[in-house]
């Protein structure tokens, strides 16, 4: 895996292709759509977008972990920000800059990191920027997750779907998991603010790697005529090409929910995780002064 990893550019090399890509998309972007942008835009092979990071047991891919890095250093230096939905934006700063040198950025951000950990830094070959830092949007406790959905019994994974399309408006949703039924798992019907409704099947996959296009096609067979739309729900990633043939023109549209969207959608019902709010107090000793 190593050696596959190499083929992948390294993250300082992605700073620009991911500032090229926030002002194609009119200067902000979710993840999702910054790293396929950054992929269509650098024509990245297939055989190189889907490489597994690290030891194939996680559900991102090499490419969107250096990508993480790349919106990190780009953030530390300033010309990007991220909000707490996981959407990012250029800066004031960042959107009157087309292209920066690399070695500035990442020589200036080092530094910031070193100051900040009180201790020297070493970047891996191309993989990462620092020892200990963590790119900016790698919420350990997403993948710490995903790797419990992972080891989850398959029926009980197929409870947990059912329950979160419940709690997501779904009526009528039922497991069904059949053998020999084109990977079929359950069906429901999503309303539409009380008035329209579309019958759905759905389809999960615990997976730590990534969903080819031919899973999307054989669901989509098993699906024809039986719904208004598909559900496709797994642990792991989507190739950019089974993106496209979810999507694809004149075919029935199949919805895609991957291991970080699934880990995002339990937090936001509350299933399974706590978030804790905690308080800080900053003091303005120049506003006492000013009394």
């Amino acid at each position: 895996m190593k050696k596959n990893s190499e083929k992948v550019p390294t993250y300082d090399s992605l700073f620009n292709p991911v500032l090229k890509a926030l002002k194609k998309l009119g200067g902000s972007g979710s993840i999702e759509e910054i790293n396929q942008r950054v992929i269509d835009d650098c024509k990245f092979p297939e055989s190189i977008s889907s490489i597994p990071h690290g030891n194939g047991n996680t559900s991102q891919t090499e490419v969107a972990y250096r990508l993480a890095w790349a919106r990190t250093y780009l953030k530390a230096f300033g010309l990007v920000e991220n909000s707490n939905r996981g959407v990012w934006a250029l800066t004031s700063k960042g959107s009157k800059i087309n292209e920066v040198d690399s070695d500035e950025v990442v020589k200036r951000v080092r530094s910031k990191f070193s100051k900040k950990q009180k201790s020297s830094t070493k970047a891996e070959t191309g993989s990462s920027g620092t020892n200990d830092v963590q790119p900016d949007d790698l919420q350990s406790w997403k993948q710490t997750l995903i790797n419990i959905l992972i080891n989850m019994k398959p029926d009980a994974f197929e409870r947990l779907i059912q329950r979160i399309l419940r709690e997501s408006g779904f009526i009528q949703v039922e497991v069904t998991g059949k053998s020999g039924d084109g990977g079929i798992d359950g069906k429901g019907i999503a309303r539409i603010n009380g008035f329209l409704s579309f019958h759905v099947l759905f389809q999960c996959k615990k997976y730590s790697g990534t969903i080819a296009p031919s899973l999307i096609r054989d669901f989509r067979g098993a699906m024809q005529g039986r719904a208004d739309k598909g559900l496709f729900v797994t642990t792991g990633s989507f190739t950019r090409e089974a993106i496209k043939e979810a999507t694809r023109d004149g075919a029935p549209p199949i919805d895609l929910i991957n291991g970080e969207q699934l880990a995002e959608r339990l937090k936001e019902l509350g299933l399974g995780l706590k978030k804790e709010m905690i308080e800080t107090v900053e003091i303005d000793a120049d506003w006492y002064d000013k009394i």
